[in-house]
């Protein structure tokens, strides 16, 4: 749709963001980093599209009829996603978060007009940093309100709609955009935007390199032990033996990033690139750059901003 054109309705907002090469971060770096601002989304993250294309595909199946209520766990992004979907829709929505996830999350999603529902951390799980355990107990919350309204379960660890919505939209957009890339990397949560995206990349030109990324300590997928679950990089790094979404042989390698290496590029992103972005937009950047430094040097390397700045004031990232 033309950026000029007249829209019916903030679905129509959602996806076509840009791409922006962050060429004041590269400067003493051989090699270019593209980054597809998710962010620029109404719900200010790359789940917008998600929660579209669950919410559309349960309608088309018939999982979803009008007057439904619908139900997911979320660190606050496909919450937000979900919550301006199902109020254009026409549906009650309930988010389930847990209260480690910054609160500036659960308030814009009580403003969409979704319920919120809180879930207690574990007793050792200390405020910002949510685990594979803490997230245990926010599915087992969800689970059980499923159950007691008899409402729709828009799981984005296991629905299709989550990767699809990146193989549909985001991984054609990116290519389109950038005119060709070598390599892809992606902060792993639902891994639906890794799964999607690197399938279609790996169709297009199976050359480029995809390439998953985890939290220094939590880095399940590089076969490593878990010896610091209480990462503080939200909305991922959950070190889940599996996801149901990702297929392994779409895995060219595991990149780990440490939270203060996070949070680094994230403010480097905010102060040279005036891209205001969460933190697990400074562990994509991160771990680009890490590409550039070693095996794709030289090379033309793509990530997303999967969040806006906005939803962690409270915590370290902006202190």
């Amino acid at each position: 749709m033309p950026p000029d054109s007249l829209r019916a309705s903030a679905l129509d907002l959602i996806g076509n963001t840009p791409l922006v090469e962050l060429s004041r971060l590269t400067r003493r770096l051989h090699g270019r980093i593209f980054a597809k601002v998710e962010f620029l989304s109404p719900g200010y993250s790359k789940k917008d599209r998600i929660a579209r294309q669950i919410i559309e595909d349960a309608e088309a199946s018939g999982d979803l009829k009008p007057g439904d209520t619908v139900v997911e766990l979320t660190s606050g992004n496909t919450g937000t996603g979900l919550a301006i979907v199902c109020a254009l829709k026409g549906y009650r929505f309930v988010a389930v978060m847990s209260r480690g996830n910054s609160p500036e999350r659960a308030r814009m999603m009580a403003a969409l007009g979704a319920e919120v529902v809180l879930v207690e951390q574990g007793a050792d799980s200390p405020p910002g940093a949510v685990s594979g355990a803490d997230l245990a107990l926010v599915e087992a919350a969800a689970a059980a309100i499923t159950r007691e309204r008899r409402a729709f379960r828009a799981d984005q660890f296991q629905l299709a709609g989550n990767s699809r919505a990146h193989y549909l939209t985001t991984a054609p957009e990116l290519l389109r955009q950038a005119g060709g890339i070598d390599a892809f990397c992606d902060f792993i949560g639902s891994g639906g935007s890794f799964a999607g995206c690197a399938r279609y990349f790996k169709e297009v030109d199976p050359a480029i390199q995809t390439y998953v990324v985890e939290p220094a300590g939590a880095a399940v997928y590089a076969g490593e032990a878990v010896s610091r679950p209480n990462h503080k990089i939200q909305g991922g790094g959950y070190a889940l033996p599996a996801l149901p979404l990702v297929d392994r042989a779409l895995i060219d390698g595991c990149l780990q990033i440490r939270d203060d290496e996070a949070i680094a590029w994230a403010r480097r992103l905010a102060a040279e690139e005036g891209l205001f972005a969460g933190v697990s937009s400074g562990a994509n950047l991160a771990a680009a750059a890490q590409l550039l430094r070693g095996a794709h040097r030289g090379g033309r390397v793509a990530i997303l901003l999967p969040d806006s700045g906005l939803k962690y004031l409270s915590t370290q990232l902006w202190q």
